[in-house]
């Protein structure tokens, strides 16, 4: 059993559970391996547009998380495996510097998802899963909900095919995160050919997907990220899948697990 994606004390919108909570609540539900994926500090110039900019760590504790992850990986390798990564976020106009971090960073890390959680229009950027309420303000500025999908899977698209570098994350992190409060404002528009764009373009690049468990706990989406018929697809082209929590707290490990397909 394997958790791709998890968060940490360190995540400024998260809860302050330990490592070592998140570690023995990993270890008690069978897990043998897993992996910390902190959101990494944005990059140097970009000003986050959520209202208490509290979407990623600082830089100035990266090396203090790399330090903590190296000295639990040693204290529990006896127990179970565990990787020190960091989710990277892709942000158009800042493809450079998120290059330039990763170049730097990406040999200290042993996993990595790169996941798109900002839209870009007119020069500004907008927090796509940051509340319903915010959702609603980008809906009015990109003219239409079907806009605001094709915006984030454009952006996604874009994630996948733009040269970041030899330490490139290999997973992509959460694709229908657009979903997020689908019960309030749905799409009218399926974008099915759009995913499946997508996965025929991760399926050329060998990318692993993220199959992230959070959304079924989102009481405006009650579905994983991606859906299970976009798993289905995935499974035809022989795309990796890993599971993700995407826990911001040690009781949200193995969420949305009875709503998936079994990976095992």
């Amino acid at each position: 059993m394997r958790d791709g994606h998890i968060h940490t004390p360190f995540c400024p919108h998260g809860s302050q559970d330990s490592f070592e909570q998140y570690i023995e609540r990993a270890i008690e539900l069978g897990y043998t391996e897993i992996s910390f994926t902190e959101h990494a500090p944005l990059p140097e110039g970009f000003i986050d547009p959520t209202p208490y900019q509290d979407s990623a760590m600082r830089r100035s504790e990266l090396e203090s998380y790399l330090s903590i992850l190296n000295t639990l990986k040693k204290n529990y390798h006896s127990n179970i495996q565990i990787h020190i990564g960091l989710e990277i976020d892709f942000i158009v106009g800042y493809e450079e510097k998120t290059k330039k971090f990763l170049d730097e960073f990406g040999p200290y890390l042993d996993d990595s998802i790169l996941s798109v959680h900002f839209l870009k229009k007119d020069n500004r950027y907008f927090c796509l899963d940051y509340s319903a309420q915010m959702f609603g303000e980008i809906i009015n500025l990109f003219g239409s909900v079907e806009n605001v999908y094709e915006a984030y899977y454009d952006t996604v698209l874009t994630s996948i095919q733009t040269d970041l570098g030899a330490y490139k994350p290999k997973r992509i992190g959460h694709i229908t995160l657009v979903h997020k409060f689908q019960k309030k404002y749905p799409c009218a528009k399926p974008m099915r050919e759009k995913i499946l764009l997508i996965l025929d373009e991760m399926k050329r690049r060998q990318l692993e997907l993220d199959y992230n468990g959070a959304g079924v706990n989102k009481p405006l989406c009650q579905e994983p990220y991606p859906p299970n018929w976009v798993i289905v697809e995935a499974k035809k082209r022989n795309i990796p899948l890993v599971y993700g929590s995407d826990a911001h707290r040690a009781c949200d490990l193995h969420q949305g697990i009875e709503k998936m397909i079994d990976l095992t």
